[in-house]
């Protein structure tokens, strides 16, 4: 891979980078993915804020309303995000391998991309809203609601995908504190807005949606004011902004299995969807609140796994193939952990956590079901995201594509169908997510210990 090259080029400044290549891995892995566990904290907050206060304010269909598009949204936001995966990925690898000419050629065609990608989304979005509602088959009194939310949140996508694209490139060479403090500012604002929009001025969901995408568009701003600021080789130039060709190639390599991976996975959650709306109305603010919840449990994985892509990566750029090996068992220790601490009381406090979204007994019921019988299941995932992660890394984005697409959604959607076909009840419907997630990491598993992935990393730092 060329982009393991030239590894002698002058070093960065490391005043707001971190190089993962020395020091104590443990050490190293926490002080990265705490910043970036608070970031992702935050940034959840954005739509689970815009739940609680819609759902207690507005009501239960209005929670659904808020809670059952976020598949969509990831659906339609899923290419982007994988397009930002690579680029975090190239961007690692030359960071480590010191190549200054191919870190700043990545920074501006990520950027330049992502402004026209945005722009394709924004319109693609707004119009597909109201065909990808019904082949949800979300409920007749959600409908309306459901629709505003989501059209609005689509004509302000690009200030959450330009915000994505910026706190990437900023992860990528080590610089997970920012985006934090960025998300922390903004967050703040998304709650000062629902408040005054939702509540004050009673604009309903279509309030919950401005406050969002103008928080938003502020992290935006806040992200790029840093690149073009930056005194270091992945600064931002206005005038440098163009495609490489050489770069967009290896980024979408990268990147196209992971959005291809993500987006598919999402329009497979559609279908889980779907068969809970057709429980009713309480059944999807339920499996919403649920949803909402449980994502919080599942940031610190996910934070450790980003943090593992961008620990291997640093370390592939540079040859070190031992310590790819101790990195990724202690990430996946501490994933464990983390996931472990949270799930009992998730599970404890269920009927309390779902009743911050919204106080009808039969949303409630519905929420604290979905939640006991999901939450220790999460600890599956620590095995399936952190290998994933590590995969990409190293280069290998293909692979986790393939494993997750065959369990996430080809194994899901067969279990769904059987177990619909064999029975009414809503339990073994709300299990497909565990039962995909077991089937992920086995064969994850399997392929990572089989993979050779330590003879690639050898080969490609040799050339």
């Amino acid at each position: 891979m060329a982009y393991f090259n030239q590894r002698k080029q002058d070093s960065m400044s490391k005043t707001s980078t971190m190089d993962m290549t020395q020091g104590n891995i443990r050490k190293e892995l926490i002080l990265f993915a705490i910043p970036l566990l608070a970031g992702n904290v935050f940034q959840q907050l954005y739509n689970t804020i815009d739940s609680i206060i819609v759902g207690r304010v507005v009501g239960a269909s209005a929670l659904g309303a808020v809670t059952s598009v976020a598949p969509a949204i990831t659906t339609l936001v899923g290419f982007f995000m994988g397009f930002s995966a690579g680029a975090s990925v190239i961007i690692s690898h030359n960071f480590g391998a010191k190549d200054n000419a191919g870190l700043s050629k990545a920074v501006h065609t990520s950027i330049a991309c992502t402004f026209l990608l945005g722009l394709v989304l924004m319109v693609f979005g707004y119009f597909i809203t109201p065909p990808l509602l019904v082949f949800m088959s979300t409920p007749e009194s959600v409908m309306p609601l459901a629709k505003q939310y989501l059209q609005i949140y689509f004509l302000g996508i690009l200030g959450l995908m330009l915000y994505n694209i910026g706190s990437a490139i900023l992860r990528a060479v080590g610089d997970s504190v920012r985006p934090l403090i960025f998300l922390i500012i903004t967050s703040v604002l998304n709650i000062i807005l629902d408040i005054y929009f939702v509540v004050n001025l009673r604009l309903g969901v279509a309030g919950a949606a401005y406050a969002t995408i103008i928080s938003q568009f502020v992290s935006a701003f806040l992200t790029l004011i840093v690149l073009t600021r930056s005194k270091e080789v992945y600064r931002l130039r206005i005038s440098e902004l163009k495609i490489d060709k050489k770069i967009i190639q290896q980024i979408i390599t990268i990147g196209m299995p992971a959005g291809i991976q993500t987006a598919v996975i999402s329009f497979s959650n559609l279908f889980v969807q779907g068969y809970i709306n057709r429980f009713g109305e309480h059944s999807t603010a339920g499996w919403g609140a649920y949803g909402r919840i449980d994502n919080f449990v599942m940031l610190p994985m996910q934070s450790i796994a980003l943090t593992a892509t961008t620990f291997v990566g640093q370390n592939a750029g540079a040859g070190n193939v031992d310590r790819i090996k101790k990195g990724i068992r202690e990430a996946l220790l501490i994933a464990a952990v983390c996931t472990l601490v949270l799930v009992i009381p998730e599970f404890l406090a269920a009927p309390q956590l779902v009743k911050l979204f919204n106080s009808d007994p039969e949303v409630i019921r519905f929420g604290t079901l979905f939640i006991r019988m999901n939450c220790f299941f999460d600890i599956l995932c620590c095995s399936n995201q952190t290998h994933a992660g590590a995969l990409r890394g190293i280069g290998d984005a293909k692979a986790p594509m393939y494993i997750m697409l065959s369990s996430f959604v080809l194994f899901r959607q067969i279990y769904l169908f059987i177990a619909s076909h064999l029975t009414t009840s809503i339990y073994p419907i709300s299990i497909a997510y565990p039962a995909g997630w077991l089937i992920c990491s086995i064969i994850m598993l399997i392929y990572f210990n089989r993979s050779n992935w330590e003879n690639k990393v050898d080969a490609s730092y040799a050339k």
